[in-house]
């Protein structure tokens, strides 16, 4: 990958996005998340993606539209957030059409900018592990339910954009930590990158 570690992120224009859900997650890694704080701002580059598909079992829309996965049925490029097992909130990107329910899920961020209010938030030092995780991730840039249903293509506290990063290698693997549709490979990754979660055999730059 390029090295644009303090390039300014510039907005995503809503046109370059993909309406299918592997075509966003690939676009996706490379790309900046930004959180804006009220006296500072946090920024990590996506290194690592999980494709959730229509008619998926694994997906939240799996059996429909429900209150609490709405989001997933919107116009793609917004956000879905969900509490995990009590504990952890999860970030994922609307993937198709306004009506279909399908997201990417962030899984992992490279650090870029603001990383000492990440470290605040995470009550950790160590950088590998800020954001190493999908839970991690929404802790280190302070994500919750607040952020569910906004959208991320568009300048806000939480946004995606792009510093002219390029992705030479994509990985794939099998998703984490799911049991129903456990061996789709659907799991994106920058290769080679080493804030990813998962196992050294999960992460080989096998494309």
């Amino acid at each position: 990958m390029s090295d644009t570690r303090h390039a300014p992120v510039s907005p995503l224009p809503r046109s370059r996005l993909p309406h299918d859900t592997v075509a966003l997650a690939r676009f996706l890694l490379g790309k900046v998340l930004v959180r804006e704080l009220n006296a500072a701002q946090t920024t990590g580059r996506i290194v690592e993606t999980e494709a959730y598909l229509e008619n998926d079992p694994a997906c939240h829309a799996f059996r429909g539209m429900t209150p609490r996965n709405r989001s997933l049925f919107l116009e793609v490029g917004h956000a879905y957030v969900y509490l995990c097992y009590g504990t952890s909130y999860l970030l994922n990107v609307s993937s198709e059409g306004h009506g279909t329910g399908a997201g990417v899920l962030l899984r992992a961020l490279e650090p870029l900018t603001g990383i000492e209010h990440m470290q605040h938030a995470r009550r950790s030092s160590r950088l590998l592990d800020l954001a190493r995780g999908p839970g991690r991730l929404t802790s280190a840039m302070q994500v919750d339910l607040w952020h569910d249903g906004i959208d991320l293509f568009s300048q806000g506290p939480l946004w995606i954009g792009s510093d002219g990063a390029i992705v030479d290698s994509i990985g794939v693997s099998s998703r984490i930590g799911i049991t129903k549709g456990a061996d789709a490979r659907l799991r994106y990754f920058v290769a080679g990158n080493e804030y990813l979660s998962g196992s050294r055999r999960l992460n080989a730059p096998s494309v």
